[in-house]
Parts: structure tokens; C-alpha cells; sequence
């Protein structure tokens, strides 16, 4: 090799670093998150914490190339909306949402800033984005609770208590915006089961109470709780509830099978907030939200509280235990 081709090469060894490095000393990258539960909510941090994992494995680092704002709304819509027009006034690169009613309060302050949700059950029927493939505005996300789910829940019910004739969909009305999905698979599952089925909204846990208790005096009774920032905010009161009066429930979140619930079954979900991580990694480098289409669930799992069945004095069939993920003892 000649002199000079040597010193040629030995330059462009040394610029090629630092011109990576002056790409990445650019003024950090600012990310708002909007949490629709509680600080204090174990799995809410959990999530937040597989999302801030998946940033760094992407060489998103805190303090470095990235800052996060976050803010938890504990069920709470109207702290929701206020939370959301504080975050937008910090003008971030990137907004990450949680549950429906979060995602509706930021979309509700920008139509410009990239927006991720996650826990959004109908994403186009809420008006957040054209369609699943093509969501065509600064929206896009993931939706894991798929409308399916609403006759799964009615099936694993009457599987783990086979006298089970009467099935009440509980859910709360402000945060359960979406309900509408989840009645007919819920209704034509109760039907082919030869169970009764009752819808019963309710805006508070004292009327909840009051429903429970309702729906305990009658004889073979069951519960389905529809997946809602609410819900999630007051599982331990609400597997209380049924535990108290002796009803059979099924939950869609593995946090509620670890509070003391019968049974759940429902997306993993802090897979879903790792996969939001890839989606921020792409717009932050550029990709549009409408380029990126909304993407179901590919991970469920079915948790089984033995401990739970056995107070019921319920015996859990081979095969659901066959099928579990996880049994609690």
C-alpha cells in the first residue's frame, strides 16, 4: 500500500466515529407518556420499564440522546385531559399513551405530533386512526384486546365452573368507551353456552358493590370484568368483591389472577409496551405513524389462582390447567 493511500485510509477510520457521534449529539430527543393508571400500579411500571428497556437496546439513552416526561392519570379522565395538554406544551418528538380514554384526551390536543397507544381495544371505531393497515393520521399503536375475547372469557368461565347459567359483563361506562366490540362475541358465546347474559355498566365502586351483590343472591352467577383503566386501578377491590360473595370471575390481566382472581386470560402485556419501543425507534429516525400499521396482539396467556378455585370449591378441569401459562398456588 502506498503512503498516501495509507494516511487516506487511516483519516477515514478516524472521521467515520466521530461523524457518528455528532449525529447522535444532536439536542435530545423529547418522549411524553401518559399513563391512564395509578404511579403506584405495579404493572403500569412494569410496562413503562420494558418500554424505556426497549429504547436503550435501541441506543435511546436517558440524559443522553433522549429525555422522558411521564404523567398517571390513576383512572381518572379529566385528570387525563389536563395531564395531556400539559404534555403536549412541553412539545415532545413522541407521545406514548395507555388505555383508550388516554389516547382520545392527546389525540384531542394534537393532530401533529406522533402518537403511540397502547391498550386501545378499538382504535378506528374511537376515530384515532382510517384503519388498522394504513392508520392515516399522527396516530398509530397496538390493540390488544381483541373483540374475540369478549366470547373467550364467557367460555373459560363456564369451563372452570361448569354450573354457571348466568354471566354478568361488568365494566365501567367513562373509561369502557369501546364496550360496543366485546357485546356480540360476549352475547353469542352465552348463547351456544346456554347461559344467561347481562350487561351491567357502572360509573363508581359503590355501584359496582351494589351490582355484585345483585348478582351473588342469584344461584349460579359469574362475572366477566371488561378491560378498562378503571377496572385495572381497583382489581384489588374488585377480586375482593368476588372473592367476598363467592362469585366466579374471569379477568383479562394476569395482575388480576395475582390479586386473587379466579382466572384470566389476555394479552401479555408488557410485551406490547416493548413492541411500542420498536415503533419509537422508527418515527424518532424518521417514520411516519401512518406508514406503520396498528398491530395486534401475538402473545395471550391464561393464568389459573388455584388457591382461588379451591375457596370456590371448584375443581379446575385437567385440561385448563393443561392450557395454563402460570397457576398461582
Amino acid at each position: 500500500m502506498k503512503r498516501r493511500e495509507f494516511i487516506t485510509l487511516i483519516g477515514s477510520a478516524t472521521v467515520l466515529p466521530l461523524v457518528a457521534r455528532a449525529q447522535q449529539a444532536g439536542p435530545a430527543r423529547r418522549i411524553s407518556i401518559l399513563m391512564g393508571g395509578a404511579e403506584s400500579d405495579q404493572e403500569g411500571q412494569s410496562s413503562v420499564a420494558a418500554f424505556r428497556e426497549g429504547l436503550q437496546k435501541l441506543g435511546w439513552m436517558e440524559g443522553r440522546n433522549s429525555e422522558i416526561n411521564i404523567r398517571w392519570a390513576a383512572a381518572d379522565v379529566e385528570l387525563m385531559k389536563r395531564f395531556a395538554k400539559e404534555l403536549v406544551a412541553l412539545q415532545p418528538d413522541l407521545i406514548l399513551t395507555s388505555t383508550t380514554p388516554a389516547a382520545a384526551a392527546m389525540l384531542q390536543q394534537t393532530h401533529t405530533i406522533p402518537v403511540i397507544f397502547v391498550l386501545v381495544a378499538d382504535p378506528v371505531g374511537s376515530g384515532f386512526v382510517e384503519s388498522l393497515p394504513r392508520p392515516g393520521g399522527n396516530a398509530t399503536g397496538f390493540t390488544p384486546i381483541v373483540r374475540s375475547l369478549g366470547g373467550k372469557w364467557v367460555e373459560l368461565l363456564k369451563e372452570i365452573a361448569p354450573r354457571t347459567t348466568r354471566v354478568t359483563l361488568l365494566f365501567n361506562r367513562p373509561t369502557a368507551t369501546f364496550v360496543e366490540g366485546y357485546l356480540d362475541p360476549f352475547k353469542a358465546a352465552a348463547a351456544s353456552l346456554g347461559v344467561e347474559a347481562i350487561v351491567a355498566p357502572f360509573n363508581d365502586m359503590p355501584t359496582l358493590e351494589s351490582l355484585v351483590t345483585t348478582e351473588a343472591r342469584e344461584p349460579n352467577s359469574g362475572l366477566v370484568v371488561i378491560p378498562d383503566a378503571f377496572t385495572q386501578q381497583h382489581r384489588a377491590e374488585i377480586t375482593a368483591l368476588a372473592a367476598r360473595f363467592h362469585v366466579p370471575a374471569v379477568y383479562w390481566s394476569h395482575s388480576f389472577a395475582e390479586a386473587g382472581g379466579l382466572i384470566s386470560y389476555g394479552p401479555y402485556l408488557v410485551d406490547e409496551y416493548r413492541r411500542a419501543a420498536v415503533y419509537a425507534d422508527r418515527i424518532l429516525k424518521g417514520t411516519k405513524p401512518s406508514e406503520l400499521p396498528v398491530q395486534a396482539p401475538v402473545k395471550f396467556e391464561l393464568v389459573v389462582n388455584l388457591k382461588t378455585a379451591k375457596a370456590l370449591g371448584l375443581d379446575v378441569p385437567p385440561s385448563l390447567l393443561a392450557a395454563a401459562d402460570e397457576m398461582i398456588d
